[in-house]
């Protein structure tokens, strides 16, 4: 019966995250594709780094209230009608011919609602989850097939270039709106004294970088997203170049990659350290994108599907790392800064700076995607050793990690 329980909770929290990452993955996918089909390419790097802008404010902010003031179940709640109010304006905005700098401003606005969302999710299932190096697997895969089933519909539906996927991108927030009133709403411990200001917006999260090794490990996510940033960017267009229909389905290939890995996470992490697992994840990033560099349709398919492999090594390790390493009182903030570190610095240097890079490797001829995802390849190289050079891997008692 405790089985039956455990694994019908399992489902619940795995729904949780299917739901938030479909919604997510109908955002970012066809983003590029619908923007350039409404004459809105110009505004196409700031568009995406709007997310980057809103990790550095949001995340601390409602993670600070979810460790302090609110349920973290209600504070989803009402984030997730937020972002499909957002999402929805912003599909109108496109499909009416606004001028690209409102578009942009609405997009930000989308970008501010839901980028808290992430982190709140995953500390309300590492709450629930009573191993996280065994659980957390399995549910957070829930989160990689959400993202996949949302990407096959937009390209089912042939709306990988229209404002369609925004607006069914809208009824998934409210579907996950509705989901949060299944979920049992746990109170914040009430604080034993005055929150500061600094504690109520969260910057007291920055603490955490004190630790020699939680600062490298949230350096070296900062520093991986960079490159990761024009993944998801520039592979649509080198994809269409190259001959294939169908961009959102074939970009699921790194999906299902992230599946089976996320399945086995809980066995490597049994037997690894988590310092292989991090470097590991680093090697596979440069390898990744030198295949991308081959520049041909095999070369580039091989490098989306180890997209799954690095992202889920690295960056959800990295989520039980702090669930292992860090107090309970400071687990969504931990995880918020997390997102702020990825999604923000990591983003905004990314997409911009990746964008910059993009227009370097441009000839008359068209995009020399040698040149630039093979640069990608070799910064991806530097991060590894500063990792390699710079985490220790020690716990409080001496115990090596």
């Amino acid at each position: 019966m405790q089985k039956a329980i455990r694994r019908s909770e399992y489902t619940e929290l795995a729904a949780l995250f299917g739901l938030q990452f479909m919604a997510l993955g109908i955002w970012v996918v066809p983003l590029s594709a619908v923007l350039y089909a409404h004459q809105l390419q110009d505004i196409r790097p700031y568009a995406f780094a709007t997310s980057a802008v809103a990790a550095f404010v949001s995340p601390l902010i409602f993670g600070a209230m979810a460790d302090h003031h609110a349920s973290p179940v209600k504070v989803l709640r009402w984030l997730s009608v937020a972002s499909a109010a957002a999402m929805l304006i912003v599909a109108w905005s496109i499909q009416n011919g606004w001028p690209g700098g409102l578009v942009l401003l609405l997009i930000q606005l989308y970008a501010l609602c839901s980028a808290p969302t992430a982190s709140i999710s995953t500390a309300i299932i590492f709450s629930r989850l009573g191993n996280s190096r065994s659980e957390y697997g399995p549910v957070r895969a829930g989160a990689t097939f959400g993202w996949m089933c949302g990407c096959w519909l937009i390209s089912a539906l042939h709306a990988d270039a229209s404002t369609l996927a925004q607006y069914i991108g809208a009824a998934v927030w409210l579907t996950m709106a509705a989901f949060t009133l299944l979920l049992p709403s746990v109170n914040p411990p009430m604080p034993t004294h005055r929150l500061s200001w600094k504690q109520r917006l969260g910057w007291d999260a920055l603490t955490l970088l004190r630790n020699p090794d939680h600062r490298v490990v949230f350096i070296t996510a900062a520093l991986y997203s960079i490159p990761l940033a024009a993944f998801y960017a520039f592979t649509p267009p080198h994809l269409q170049q190259l001959g294939f229909h169908r961009l959102s389905a074939w970009m699921t290939l790194g999906q299902i990659m992230e599946i089976l890995t996320l399945l086995a996470l809980g066995r490597v992490l049994l037997r690894w350290r988590l310092k292989w697992i991090f470097l590991t994840a680093l090697g596979f990033g440069v390898v990744r994108f030198a295949l991308c560099a081959l520049n041909n349709r095999a070369g580039l398919l091989a490098g989306i599907l180890l997209h799954g492999l690095c992202y889920a090594l690295y960056f959800i390790t990295a989520q039980i790392y702090l669930d292992e390493r860090v107090e309970v009182a400071w687990r969504a903030r931990a995880q918020a800064l997390m997102s702020l570190m990825t999604s923000g610095v990591g983003n905004l240097i990314g997409y911009l700076g990746t964008g910059w890079w993009l227009n370097a490797c441009t000839q008359s001829n068209g995009v020399q995607w040698t040149l630039f995802w093979g640069g990608l390849s070799t910064a991806v190289g530097g991060v590894m050793i500063y990792f390699l050079s710079a985490y220790r891997g020690k716990r409080a008692g001496g115990e090596t990690q």
